[in-house]
């Protein structure tokens, strides 16, 4: 595919992504709002660009929103004169980066990243007119590669990672996502697996600068936040599922409802990737027989529910301060797991499934050096959770290894801006 025809399938495409937009607006206002920034017809700079040296950081979800911080506030020390406009797809991800960046006033801006066609990409960089556009990840976007390098605008992708899944898929895009991988200035990947496999498309300048996510430090408020749901939980055993996608809770609580050796005054807690299925999941509990507080209603103490769900936004690291051991969402079928990290900088033991191609390095890293365990299935799960939760030493121990882990990979940021130096200037 090249790049005209990938412009006409967007144009082609529209009514009905916008459809779509209105259509999930039902359980999510937040996407029936800003559609001039998704359009490019609008956003939260006048049409005259700000005189602030503006640098550009587009992260699409939650996730990325929150690798992005140590970037964003290493920058904005390291450039007191300029101002991140902070981009993303999602409305979750967009109160993310308003949780976590507000207290910057108008030093952060945020916008929806406009659609990938050529007219609404060139309105919006003639509109902001960015130093630098810094993408995070995974985030490829044609057109806006092409309008930044025919505007000047040195584009960066920043913690870059590339599975062997998505380099498939990447090289079915044939012309398309070569020239987009020939027109970035500087990748800065995050393992030299991601570098080869970003080399093989093409990129120019790839280098090797670890995850930005090990720098990612929680918040004291995030852990004051901790401590308050852990004294309405009381001193019961805490097992918790976090981040966890379609399919995978009804495996977890028929497992759990089974086992017979877990405490039995254990505390199950459950936190869904996504904010539009805590009603469903919920139901699922109910099925289960099982009793259930919602985090959005613990204003006493837990007292003996069965099940915590966790229906909340940005309050993850208080959810593994809370708990006693962690399965990282994602993992137990064949989605690609979840990040692992914040987990392990908070000394919790991990447990994850077979399918963790999206962080596997990482996933890998912190197996052999202790502090998460592969487990194949559900029942697994279960059982190794309720081992760790009565094995207090075998706790301590991997707490200490997830700790050491995580320790060991920190540096990302400082090595990334170093890198950025070079181009912004």
């Amino acid at each position: 595919m090249r790049r005209p025809l990938y412009s006409a399938l967007w144009w082609l495409a529209l009514p009905a992504v916008l459809g779509r937009l209105w259509w999930r607006g039902r359980k999510e206002p937040g996407y029936r709002e800003h559609w001039g920034e998704r359009l490019g017809v609008a956003g939260p700079i006048g049409p005259i660009a700000s005189e602030r040296m503006t640098i550009m950081v587009h992260a699409v979800s939650v996730g990325e929103t929150r690798a992005a911080e140590p970037l964003v506030e290493a920058l904005l020390a390291a450039y007191p004169d300029c101002r991140i406009l902070l981009t993303h797809m999602t409305p979750t991800g967009r109160a993310t980066g308003r949780t976590l960046f507000g207290h910057h006033g108008e030093r952060v801006v945020q916008s929806y990243l406009p659609y990938d066609t050529g007219f609404m990409v060139g309105r919006f960089l003639r509109r902001h007119r960015p130093r630098a556009c810094i993408l995070m990840e995974t985030e490829v976007w044609p057109n806006l590669i092409h309008g930044c390098a025919a505007a000047g605008v040195p584009v960066v992708l920043a913690n870059a990672r590339l599975s062997e899944r998505s380099l498939r898929r990447g090289r079915k895009m044939g012309p398309l996502m070569l020239e987009a991988a020939r027109a970035i200035t500087l990748v800065a990947a995050q393992t030299e697996l991601d570098a080869q496999r970003i080399r093989s498309l093409g990129a120019p300048k790839v280098a090797v600068t670890g995850s930005i996510k090990f720098d990612v430090l929680p918040p004291a408020a995030a852990l004051e936040k901790g401590a308050w749901l852990r004294e309405r939980i009381g001193r019961r055993p805490v097992f918790l599922c976090a981040s966890t996608r379609e399919g995978e809770e009804s495996l977890i609580l028929d497992a759990w409802t089974r086992h017979a050796g877990k405490p039995e005054d254990a505390l199950l807690v459950i936190v869904p990737r996504h904010p539009q299925r805590f009603d469903e999941v919920a139901r699922l509990v109910q099925a289960q027989g099982l009793t259930l507080v919602r985090r959005s209603q613990l204003e006493q103490a837990a007292g003996a529910a069965d099940v915590l769900l966790g229906d909340s936004m940005g309050e993850m690291f208080a959810y593994y301060a809370a708990c006693d051991c962690a399965y990282i969402g994602g993992s137990l079928l064949p989605l690609g797991g979840q990040n692992l990290i914040e987990a392990c900088a908070l000394g919790k033991p991990v447990l994850v499934g077979e399918h963790t191609f999206n962080f596997a390095d990482a996933t890998e890293d912190a197996v052999a050096g202790g502090g998460a365990l592969r487990v194949p299935g559900a029942a697994a799960l279960v059982a190794e959770a309720a081992r760790l939760l009565r094995d207090d030493p075998a706790r301590a121990a991997m707490g200490q290894a997830a700790l050491a882990f995580a320790g060991r990979h920190r540096g990302a940021t400082l090595r990334t801006v170093e890198l950025l130096r070079q181009i912004i200037g």
